[in-house]
């Protein structure tokens, strides 16, 4: 007879500030942020037995995993780095959960961070970047990763009815989430206004519909047993991989978001009414918009409304990315995405600071890597 699954629990979390870090090292920035994750997690750190890593373009390293092991003075039984773009975050957090229902680990440190912002230069991140791309199709043509979101934009909002002024909803609600993080990377507010006057980055995206390169670093604690702070159970997981390139999408309107949703929201027994919490990725504001309307948190061509009516504010029925999301908060590559995770424990267990809204319930997680290429959705679920 097989075993009954170990349950899986978010037991501690941790991080730096984003946005500028001189002189200090994608090494240094997990180091800060691995040591506050072990520390609220109630741990030491000889009781780490499985480390999860994701890449750092800035530390192109072939064994990174090991290496920030040594780094950190960590000596696990399993290590692992994982490479999966911006879903990068939410797929180790997902296999943490594994390790531990399956026994393998007890204690498994997930981590990400770089120092985008001041250890690469901007033509180097922008061509770094553009390698998503395909390499025959694409990037030949000299796009940026902008360009390929544009492009996306373009065939989403002719199909839907989406308008620019709908996506500055969204870099606006950021923005004003961020405002309220000592933490974030961008906090003056801006307005929808703003957002349609500024520099024009690929049509129709301007430089506020895009997220902006940061330095800083994330960290988690997936255990067998919950920490002191509270009880926050991962309850359900789902991936889905359609395509890699744009080229190869066949449908803008279902790129595989909404599969693997299904996946985590039937593998835990929940449905969209249970959630009252959202952290969903957002790259860019077109990013946040697709996704979620095709999970089905907001119709087709109507997440807009639901923003402008308040549901997505702290004070709203469904709050989005309390911390601003990669659009305010920053984006430093596998870290960014984590942030969204940490924003979800740090709600769930009072742990918020002046952004507390009511500790949600259930929390769903949702990141995309490339061009709404890799999708892993994830649901977190508060034990009283």
């Amino acid at each position: 007879m097989t075993a009954a699954l170990q349950t899986a629990y978010v037991r501690g979390a941790g991080g730096t500030s984003f946005g500028r870090h001189e002189g200090r090292t994608a090494l240094d920035l997990m180091d800060a942020a691995a040591a506050q994750a072990i520390d609220s997690a109630g741990l030491a750190r000889h009781e780490i037995d499985g480390v999860l890593c994701g890449y750092a373009t800035t530390l192109p390293h072939l064994m990174l995993s090991t290496l920030v092991c040594e780094r950190l003075a960590l000596r696990p039984h399993y290590a692992h780095g994982l490479q999966l773009g911006g879903a990068s975050g939410a797929a180790m957090l997902m296999a943490a959960r594994d390790l531990v229902r399956s026994g393998r680990c007890r204690n498994v440190l997930v981590l990400g961070g770089e120092n985008r912002l001041t250890g690469q230069s901007r033509d180097s991140s922008i061509q770094t970047l553009a390698q998503v791309g395909d390499a025959d199709f694409e990037v030949p043509n000299g796009a940026s990763v902008p360009a390929y979101y544009a492009l996306m934009a373009s065939e989403y909002m002719h199909r839907t009815g989406v308008t620019s002024a709908d996506l500055a909803e969204f870099a606006v609600l950021m923005r004003g989430n961020a405002a309220r993080h000592p933490d974030a990377h961008l906090r003056t507010p801006i307005t929808v206004q703003e957002v349609l006057n500024a520099k024009p980055i690929a049509r129709p995206l301007s430089l506020l519909d895009c997220c902006p390169i940061s330095d800083g670093a994330m960290a988690l604690v997936v255990s067998a047993h919950p920490s002191a702070s509270g009880a926050v159970a991962m309850v359900g997981a789902g991936q889905a991989h359609r395509h890699q390139h744009l080229t190869a999408m066949a449908d803008v309107m279902q790129c595989g978001a909404a599969e693997a949703a299904q996946r985590a929201f039937g593998e835990a027994g929940l449905g969209l009414d249970d959630v009252d919490y959202l952290a969903v990725y957002d790259s860019f504001t077109i990013t946040l918009v697709m996704l979620l309307e095709e999970i089905g948190f907001a119709p087709r061509g109507g997440a807009a409304q639901r923003a402008r009516r308040g549901d997505f504010a702290p004070t709203g029925a469904l709050p989005l990315n309390t911390h601003g999301g990669l659009l305010s908060y920053g984006h430093c590559g596998v870290a960014g995405g984590l942030a969204h995770a940490v924003e979800a424990w740090r709600q769930m267990t009072g742990q918020a600071g002046e952004r507390q809204i009511a500790p949600p319930r259930t929390a769903f997680i949702h990141a995309d890597g490339g061009v709404m290429s890799s999708h892993v959705s994830l649901l977190l679920s508060r034990e009283d």
